[in-house]
């Protein structure tokens, strides 16, 4: 029986860095699991592997047949964006294993739907000040850096993935990415021993 497991942590922790190099590797064999977003895909993103990059009409679709798992809307300087899961051929834990990455609340929502024990917390963390270096780093690659968004993102998450939040999801492991191969390492051996 295949299970979910569920990369999360605050923004420029490393997610997207972390689930390339897990999704590649063939020994852990997961297979990713995308969620949607009605955002502009970035500079280097790609529909269909970060997340599939929707319309708000596509969203409504899915609310309206029952296919939403769950779906969170950040009122953003470019307006209201939502990030969502759907139920579909996305996930067959009878033959695999996957990977996905998202936030707290969408894990708690994901856990909830397909159950205790097949969606695995991987809760990344990195220092606040090196975060905010990383993050101001990627932003300036972007065509139209965007850092009042990047400020406020940054802020939000403070209450995103306070202690009290972790705390409630039942978070108790945490990996640390202050040096990428590392905390690497450690989530495929905690991957493995989860399989």
């Amino acid at each position: 029986m295949g299970k979910i497991f569920y990369l999360m942590g605050k923004s420029a922790s490393g997610k997207d860095a972390v689930f390339g190099r897990l999704i590649a590797d063939e020994s852990l064999a997961l297979k990713p699991y995308v969620c949607c977003t009605t955002r502009p895909v970035r500079s280097g993103e790609q529909n269909g592997r970060e997340y599939f990059f929707t319309t708000l009409q596509q969203l409504k679709e899915y609310e309206e047949s029952g296919k939403l798992i769950e779906k969170r809307v950040y009122h953003t300087v470019y307006g209201d964006w939502y990030y969502y899961s759907v139920d579909s051929e996305n996930a067959d834990l009878e033959n695999n294993s996957y990977l996905c990455i998202g936030t707290l609340e969408s894990f708690v929502k994901m856990r909830a739907y397909y159950g205790e024990g097949k969606v695995i917390p991987l809760y990344m963390e990195v220092e606040d000040g090196e975060r905010l270096i990383r993050a101001i780093n990627r932003e300036r690659q972007q065509e139209k850096p965007g850092y009042k968004e990047l400020c406020r993102r940054f802020i939000t998450d403070s209450e995103d993935f306070s202690e009290e939040k972790l705390k409630e999801a039942a978070i108790a492991k945490r990996f640390q990415n202050n040096d990428f191969e590392s905390c690497l390492a450690e989530l495929k051996e905690y991957i493995i021993h989860n399989l």
